[in-house]
Parts: structure tokens; sequence; C-alpha cells
């Protein structure tokens, strides 16, 4: 009875100031931005760069809406985003129209130039799916498609995203891509290492070695 006493108490001022802790992180920034269809109505050459107001590092996340209406069959949706260390290296991921709905993910690196890491011409995205990179200077970029992973641990060195592009036309002789809609795109970042919270398992770890040392002791007498 006497050991179940002391092991509430040792537990109540151990844990107690963790959960007290705030769990936000410091580092984590969250942004929201919606593209209308008029600025993918433009060739590659002629896209505007949008710097960010913060530049997305270390670890980040990207979710893509895609409320397109297509107006040519050809026309495309494509988004780039850049490194803000290397003004030229981006991160393309190219969503096609109904009904083949290409989609292609593609990347510019000093190594290499302009790479196309993945790419399939048919139902390669879903409509009313969300589409989401992910990226830590770790495990490298790791995209979804709505369905299902496509690409996997990409090393792309570090990049941490400054801003982005749109475009969507092939020729400016082309149709316009788009007639209506919007792309929202939103964005997380933020370092795991500024998280009070990512030392909670070394902290209980400490817990119990120390209920275990007590216990032994009280065993003892």
């Amino acid at each position: 009875m006497n050991h179940n006493i002391i092991l509430i108490l040792i537990l109540s001022l151990t844990l107690s100031p963790i959960y007290g802790q705030s769990q936000s992180n410091p580092s984590l920034i969250l942004h929201t931005t919606e593209i209308p269809y008029h600025e993918f109505n433009k060739i590659a050459n002629d896209a505007q760069i949008i710097e960010l107001d913060e530049t997305h590092s270390v670890s980040w996340q990207i979710t893509i809406d895609n409320k397109l209406l297509y107006a040519n069959p050809n026309g495309n949706a494509v988004i780039r985003f850049y490194d803000a260390t290397i003004p030229e290296k981006f991160i393309e991921i190219g969503m096609g129209s109904p009904p083949d709905e290409k989609f292609w993910v593609a990347a510019w690196l000093p190594e290499n130039g302009y790479v196309v890491v993945h790419n399939r011409l048919e139902r390669g995205w879903i409509p009313n799916q969300k589409i989401v990179a992910a990226y830590t200077d770790n495990a490298g970029l790791t995209i979804n498609n709505g369905e299902r992973i496509v690409v996997s641990n990409l090393d792309i060195e570090n990049f941490a995203i400054s801003a982005y592009s749109v475009y969507g036309m092939e020729s400016s002789t082309d149709p316009p891509a788009l007639n209506s809609g919007n792309l929202i795109v939103e964005f997380v970042s933020g370092n795991p290492a500024e998280n009070p919270l990512s030392m909670l398992p070394f902290v209980i770890s400490g817990i119990i070695g120390i209920i275990i040392a007590v216990l032994l002791i009280l065993k003892k007498r």
C-alpha cells in the first residue's frame, strides 16, 4: 500500500510539469495562399515568381487542393517551389486536365539540371483529393498524389522554400488552360528540435528509472 502511495506521488510530481509546458513549437510557420485560375494562363517563361513572407525550412509540408476548371484538354496547372539558397533550384508539380489527368514531378538541381522524377500520363492525380509534398533535411522529399506515394525520400539536398510560381500553357499561342476556380496551397514548416515535447520520451525514461530505484530501496527495507 505504501509503495502505491509513493508511486502516485512520484508520478504526480514529475509528470505535472511536463504537461504544464507549452506544447507549441516556436519555429512553426503556417501559411495558406489561393492562386486564381488566370495566373495559370501563361507559359513558364512568363511566370511571375512570388516571394513568400517567410522561408519554410528544415521540415515542411505542402498541401495542394486543385479546385481549378480546365478550359483546354492540353492545359495544365503547374506550380514550382524555389529554394532560398539557390534561386534557380526548384521543385515542380504538374497536374494535367481531365480526362487524362496526367501528373508529373520534376526538379531543377545544380548537379543535374531539369530532371523528371515521376511522370504518369493517365489518372496521375485524383480530383477532389489533396496532393501532399513533405520534406525533411534528413529524409528528403516524399509526394503523395492523393491516392498513393509516387515519390519517396528523394534526395534534393537542403531545400528551404522561399518562393513559388505557376503556369499552365505550353505555348503562348495555345488557348487559355483554365477558365475558373483556384489552387489552394497550404504551407506548414518547423524545426522539431524546438518543440519542448520532443524531450518527452527521455523524461519518461528518467521517471521510470527513478520509480524503479525507489521501489528497490523500499523492498530492501
